[in-house]
């Protein structure tokens, strides 16, 4: 935690994006990293598409937002950053296009090695990273392959969504659990209901398992993004937006006592069998600015085939991205 009236530099990357655009008010009101933080605001982005946003968030007149600086500098935009949302990337709705997972992979796997090399030369070692441009684990991969001096922990992909897409299938009829998305950002994700608990202590899955099977409930929520696009021409931007900001708020200010998370994370080696540098979605619970592993969740046999599935994914996605390195 930071003291009060200490400003703290959050870096949007991004931020002509739809994303962007619903985040700058989460993060600049104070929702995200609390009311008594002021903020100095770096756009790495087209300066010439942004001057309009500039000026929206100076007629917003947030008393927490300290200066806002628009830069197409890497180096400038990164330099003693204290949190980083990192947006920007070759969007969802080419990929459906025609493009192969892969190809979007390689299509973005240099801006964020790119990315990765600046943060690891000029941000604060303290920094907190967000990914949410996808693929987003396999991009928060070689993020994290190209960031030696900043700590592994402090590097994330965001499953948020996924969790809270899960969590609104169950809730809009049932109240809120604590729901887990395993693996990737992907369609191979695996919402898992099954160790789920309602806040009054109550099982999720018998209530809910007389409503949904359990392969209609994962594809419902592995296909809520693709429904999306269909139906708004145009991927999630509100939703993700609250999601990032959910996910950093809880990363930073704490969880709730008694709730868990769903954060893509750097495996350890040591995380349910997922081997190290993996990012891979897990629950966590978060205190004091530090997230911590859910451990001893056992998964039964049609469990373990999903996360299997996912996991599998993500290591050929892994081997895929080596390319970049070689550059």
């Amino acid at each position: 935690m930071h003291n009060i009236l200490v400003p703290v530099k959050v870096v949007i990357t991004g931020a002509a994006g739809q994303i962007a655009y619903s985040l700058l008010f989460h993060v600049c009101s104070g929702q995200i990293f609390g009311n008594d933080q002021v903020r100095f605001m770096q756009i790495p982005s087209m300066i010439s598409q942004l001057e309009g946003v500039r000026m929206e968030l100076e007629d917003c007149a947030f008393p927490l937002l300290n200066q806002l600086s628009i830069t197409d500098n890497l180096e400038e935009a990164f330099k003693d950053a204290d949190y980083a949302f990192l947006i920007g990337a070759l969007p969802r709705k080419q990929f459906l296009r025609g493009m192969e997972r892969k190809d979007l992979l390689k299509s973005n796997a240099s801006i964020f090695r790119n990315q990765g090399l600046v943060i690891d030369n000029v941000a604060k070692k303290s920094i907190k990273i967000l990914v949410v441009g996808n693929p987003a684990n396999t991009n928060a991969y070689i993020l994290n392959k190209s960031t030696p001096s900043i700590p592994s922990k402090n590097i994330s992909a965001l499953t948020r969504l996924d969790q809270n897409r899960a969590t609104f299938q169950i809730s809009k009829t049932l109240g809120v659990p604590n729901v887990v998305v395993w693996g990737n950002h992907s369609n191979t994700q695996f919402p898992d209901p099954k160790h789920a608990l309602f806040d009054d202590g109550r099982q999720v899955w018998p209530i809910l398992k007389a409503k949904f099977d359990e392969p209609n409930f994962i594809e419902t929520v592995q296909n809520r993004g693709t429904d999306v696009i269909k139906a708004r021409k145009l991927s999630s931007a509100m939703s993700a937006a609250k999601a990032c900001a959910d996910h950093m708020r809880d990363w930073c200010l704490g969880t709730k006592q008694g709730e868990i998370v769903s954060m893509a994370v750097v495996s350890n080696g040591n995380m349910y069998g997922i081997p190290k540098d993996i990012v891979f979605s897990v629950p966590v619970t978060c205190n004091n600015g530090e997230w911590k592993l859910v451990e001893g969740i056992e998964l039964d046999f049609s469990s373990k085939k999903y996360f299997e599935s996912t996991l599998n994914e993500l290591k050929q996605e892994a081997l895929d991205a080596e390319f970049v390195f070689q550059e």
